[in-house]
C-alpha cells in the first residue's frame, strides 16, 4: 500500500475511517497510562483526528505525523487554528499552540525526533495497514524508541478478513503480541462487539467485528 493510494484517499474525500466526535475508549482509557499534563504524546498516521484536540485540552504536547497535506490542513482549517509551516529534515511541519504534525512518511521519523515522547496513541494507524507494512511499522517504531519505549494506547479491530478486504484491516491479539514482543508487553483493556452500531461493514458481510483496546508497556 504506497503513499499514492492515501493521497488518493484524502484528496478524494474517501476518509470513512474519520470519527468527526472524540474517541470514547481514548477519554475512558488514556488515564491508565499515568502521563502527566506537559508530556508528549505522539501521534502516528494521525488524519485529521479530533482527538488530538482532546489530548491538547488536556494539556499534553501532540505531536501527529501524517503524509497527507490534505489530511493537515484539513484539521488547522476545521479547528479554526492557523499554524506556523517550517521545514525539518524530510517533514513540512505545521505547529500551532502545543500541536504540532509532520507532513511526510512516518518511516522518515527519527529517534532523535522522537526523544521526549512518553506516550503514542493508536486508533487508525496500526489497522490502517496490510499485514507487510504493519510489521515494518512496528520493526520501526520499536527502534526509534530502542532507548526509552513509551507506552502505546492501541486500538485495533478485529473480523474475518475473508468477508471483507481493508483497510481497515483485521488485527487480532495474538498479531499484536507477536508485533511488539520486541520491545513491549501488552494488557487488553476491554473488547467490545460493534457490528450493529457499523452498518457499513454490515452491509460488506461482516456478522461481527470487536474493538480491542491494549495497553502497551515497556519490557525493561
Amino acid at each position: 500500500m504506497e503513499a499514492a493510494y492515501w493521497h488518493s484517499r484524502w484528496d478524494n474525500g474517501l476518509v470513512g475511517f474519520h470519527m468527526d466526535d472524540v474517541n470514547p475508549y481514548l477519554q475512558k482509557y488514556w488515564p491508565v497510562l499515568d502521563i502527566q499534563p506537559g508530556k508528549k504524546v505522539l501521534v502516528p498516521l494521525c488524519g485529521k483526528s479530533v482527538d488530538m484536540l482532546w489530548l491538547a485540552g488536556q494539556g499534553y504536547e501532540v505531536m501527529g505525523v501524517e503524509i497527507s497535506p490534505v489530511a493537515i490542513e484539513t484539521f488547522f482549517n476545521d479547528s479554526g487554528l492557523a499554524p506556523e509551516v517550517f521545514h525539518q529534515g524530510n517533514f513540512e511541519v505545521f505547529r500551532s499552540g502545543n500541536i504540532t504534525l509532520y507532513c511526510g512518511d512516518f518511516f522518515d521519523l527519527t529517534a532523535e525526533m522522537l526523544a521526549d515522547v512518553d506516550a503514542i496513541y493508536d486508533r487508525a494507524s496500526l489497522v490502517a495497514l496490510p499485514e507487510d507494512m504493519r510489521q515494518q511499522y512496528a520493526s520501526h517504531l520499536q527502534t526509534l524508541f530502542d532507548h526509552n519505549p513509551a507506552q502505546v494506547l492501541l486500538v485495533s479491530l478485529s473480523y474475518d478478513q475473508q468477508l471483507m478486504q481493508g483497510p481497515p484491516f483485521s488485527v487480532c491479539e495474538q498479531e499484536i503480541h507477536d508485533l511488539y514482543q520486541f520491545r513491549y508487553q501488552h494488557r487488553k483493556l476491554c473488547s467490545c462487539e460493534v457490528i450493529e452500531d457499523n452498518s457499513r461493514f454490515k452491509d460488506k458481510g461482516l456478522e461481527s467485528l470487536v474493538e480491542s483496546v491494549y495497553l502497551l508497556s515497556s519490557k525493561k
